[in-house]
């Protein structure tokens, strides 16, 4: 067993100064520090001055664009895609796929993040790139058929999702189409009617650009939800991302669909100069959560930034300073995350996955204490990240990624090889 020390910070209350016990991958218990002794501990964390909050979710990543940081600067969504991404990604091999997922899923990692819902080709590598660090993900091949695009053949994603189905518990395959605009309503059919005979989520772009919404409505006479509607995937088992153009009759019928829209505030202010209204979809139920989007062009895989960017820019957007309070936007990236897809997580309670990170509040800006949710959202870096535990094992700890044996500077020393 072992235990991590501190004050718990999780999406429904704070629990100052206590041990979570953790045992085979789940938390057993939650009792003062003086009870240690009745648990077969072998291994603690922390102690006073540290924060246990639940893993970070991040709900859309595309880690393997590491490689393409700082490309494309500026540049609006269709443009960075067609200009920029999709050329440079037709350069892709299965070796340098690993060697990037590997390095943008550590970023991620070491920031916090236990779990990553990817969606990008070459699925294959970047499941078995998880595996090494140990990583939770879910991961899609993204597929395609109204653009030309060799790495996104439909057949693809179906065959990646039959070969990870049931073979991991670490890794969870999903359908990856890739947005409402480049993927037919016929494939969109046939992607729906596979998911539902798999229980498979459905993980896809939605209303991410004014073009998105144009070509939607000029071939079909409808909305980019109206599409998703049409297409019969418009439901719980579906994980959409941005949703940055979506209109009051789209608010309405995706928050009555059950589906979760996962909000990209960084990436989206910054190729868009947009953000989802997300606040108007929380409100009427919709399930919200956070993710970092890609390193190109976020910058950076880190969920404390995108926490704090969502508060904020909701705030800029609405021109009100009463939405999106520090707790609900931890709750976003959190139990928002692990109830998009499936997972019983984002809580620090007994029963839940021991899916936790450990943060050293025994810093400057975490004084004087008061607020754990402002501190967290506000406050945190993904540098004071010290632990991350998956499954119940330590796979990040201090620099060290456990799993592959390598620190963060041993990385990034192989990253320039």
């Amino acid at each position: 067993m072992k235990a991590l020390l501190g004050t718990v910070v999780d999406p429904y209350g704070v629990k100052k100064n206590v041990a979570v016990i953790v045992d085979s991958g789940y938390i057993r218990d939650i009792v003062p520090p003086d009870r240690l002794g009745e648990y077969d501990v072998d291994e603690t964390y922390g102690g006073e001055g540290y924060l246990i909050l639940p893993g970070l979710i991040n709900a859309h990543t595309h880690v393997a664009m590491a490689r393409f940081r700082g490309l494309g600067e500026d540049l609006p969504t269709d443009r960075w895609l067609e200009e920029v991404i999709w050329p440079a990604e037709l350069q892709w091999t299965p070796r340098e796929i690993h060697r990037w997922a590997l390095i943008g899923m550590a970023e991620a990692l070491a920031n916090g993040s236990t779990t990553i819902n990817d969606h990008y080709f070459f699925a294959d590598e970047i499941a078995r790139a998880s595996l090494e660090l140990g990583i939770r993900a879910f991961i899609g091949q993204t597929v395609m058929d109204e653009v030309d695009f060799p790495l996104a053949k439909p057949g693809d994603g179906f065959r990646f999702f039959k070969r990870w189905d049931g073979r991991s518990s670490l890794v969870k395959p999903t359908m990856a189409p890739h947005a409402t605009n480049t993927v037919s309503l016929e494939l969109m059919r046939e992607i729906g009617e596979f998911a539902r005979e798999r229980d498979a989520l459905i993980h896809v772009h939605l209303s991410q650009s004014r073009r998105e919404v144009e070509t939607v409505k000029r071939r079909y006479g409808l909305t980019p939800v109206g599409y998703l509607r049409r297409a019969g995937v418009l439901d719980r088992k579906l994980v959409g991302v941005h949703g940055i153009y979506l209109d009051g009759e789209e608010v309405e019928l995706y928050s009555r669909s059950g589906a979760t829209l996962v909000h990209c505030s960084l990436s989206m202010a910054k190729l868009e100069g947009r953000i989802a209204p997300v606040i108007e979809l929380a409100e009427r139920g919709t399930n919200v959560a956070l993710g970092n989007d890609s390193p190109n062009p976020s910058g950076l895989m880190d969920m404390f930034e995108e926490m704090r960017f969502s508060a904020v820019l909701n705030r800029v957007w609405r021109r009100r300073t009463d939405v999106a309070s520090a707790k609900e936007v931890f709750r976003w990236a959190t139990f928002g995350g692990a109830r998009a897809l499936g997972l019983k997580a984002g809580l620090v309670r007994p029963g839940q996955l021991a899916d936790l990170v450990l943060l050293n509040a025994r810093k400057p800006q975490f004084l004087p204490g008061r607020n754990p949710y402002s501190h967290t959202v506000y406050s945190a870096r993904g540098s004071d990240v010290e632990v991350v535990m998956v499954n119940g094992e330590a796979v990040y700890r201090n620099g060290l990624f456990t799993k592959i044996g390598k620190t963060i500077d041993e990385l990034w020393e192989s990253s320039l090889q």
